[in-house]
């Protein structure tokens, strides 16, 4: 293979093989894939917004940490009968979401896990209640793995299941559980989650009731570098899909793997953690390989300001989330944190203007 005939190909906006990234990943320099990478995103960018980033204030709630997956990979996760078990109140809601909207924040990402006791109807109920009393609210929630739980508890498709919520308040669908989109790697770090095609079945349904999603991978673990570009291969494949009217996927989002504390980190030791340079190559790869995902957004809250400055240079063009209030990336090792003020300077201090945006990534 040859570098620059296959990064020729990403920036003519071709796809790219499985094991074209792979090489790439593996033998590129990293300046050159940043390079290329930024070439793409100027491609799928409007010339006036190529200087802009993004970046959003929302709140991270989770409904509850009850959940019978209980993934190798989470800290967070509790059995229905730990005494540390917790399910929100509506009270809680009301505070938490009142104090999002005082510092201008509209968008609430809500996600809790599979809890067996949270069916549809608890769902619609909860979106329904929140919608009311907090009109103008944005409720960005649930995702794959919980809209899989939900149709098999109710006995509906995952169409009927997403237009139920969608009708109830349901804004748009995370792309939370992905994880590697690859089933050697589930059966390893969450053997009771959907698998790889149940995800992209139900991200193909949201699409198909223009539900906006987004896209995310969760790298450093068990899965091989092959491995990562097969789940990149898989998003892009699935947005070829998407209808003409929909916007499919609007952002991918990569976050490394923090092992700390992890059932993965007893039974398999240590995981190394993910560096800068792995991340930002990581971030560059994406931009080259999802030549029809409009947005990368670069995981600050993951890998820290600076890396996530470079990322902008590298293929991604928003910042993410202050994100009020963050518990599972942070319950195994990641403790990265920014308000409103310092997201603004750190977007500047690389070189960009910051642009507030909505959860369909429009500037505001």
């Amino acid at each position: 293979m040859n570098i620059e005939h296959i990064l020729y190909k990403a920036i003519d906006l071709k796809p790219i093989t499985i094991e074209e990234g792979e090489f790439l990943f593996l033998n590129a320099p990293l300046s050159l894939l940043s390079f290329c990478a930024n070439e793409v995103k100027n491609k799928l960018r409007k010339h006036e917004d190529r200087n802009k980033v993004g970046w959003i204030i929302d709140r991270n709630i989770n409904l509850s940490n009850i959940c019978v997956t209980r993934c190798k990979f989470c800290n967070f996760s509790r059995s229905k009968n730990s005494s540390e078990a917790f399910v929100t109140t509506m009270e809680e809601y009301k505070q938490k979401i009142s104090e999002l909207f005082k510092i201008g924040g509209r968008q609430v990402l809500l996600q809790g896990g599979m809890n067996p006791d949270f069916g549809l109807d608890y769902y619609c109920k909860l979106f329904s209640d929140l919608k009311k009393t907090f009109p103008g609210i944005i409720l960005h929630a649930l995702g794959p793995a919980e809209i899989a739980y939900i149709s098999k508890q109710s006995g509906k498709s995952y169409r009927e299941v997403l237009e139920t919520l969608h009708s109830s308040g349901l804004d748009s669908l995370p792309g939370a559980g992905a994880e590697i989109l690859v089933d050697r790697v589930r059966k390893i770090i969450s053997p009771s989650k959907c698998s790889s095609k149940e995800w992209l079945d139900v991200m193909h349904e949201a699409h198909i009731l223009n539900l906006p999603t987004s896209a995310t991978m969760v790298f450093g673990h068990k899965e091989t570098i092959l491995e990562r570009m097969e789940h990149l291969v898989k998003l892009r494949e699935l947005q070829d899909k998407k209808p003409d009217y929909s916007e499919g996927f609007i952002t991918f989002i990569p976050w490394p793997f923090y092992s700390k504390g992890t059932r993965l980190e007893k039974e398999f030791g240590k995981f190394p953690e993910i560096s800068s340079q792995e991340y930002i190559r990581m971030i560059a790869l994406s931009r080259l390989m999802l030549n029809n995902i409009k947005n990368i957004q670069a995981s600050w809250l993951t890998v820290g300001k600076a890396a996530g400055q470079v990322c902008l240079h590298s293929g991604a063009n928003d910042f993410g989330s202050i994100m009020m209030e963050e518990h599972v990336v942070s319950a195994a090792g990641a403790n990265y944190s920014l308000d409103e003020n310092e997201m603004v300077v750190a977007i500047k201090e690389a070189g960009f203007v910051p642009m507030q945006r909505n959860s369909k990534y429009e500037f505001v």
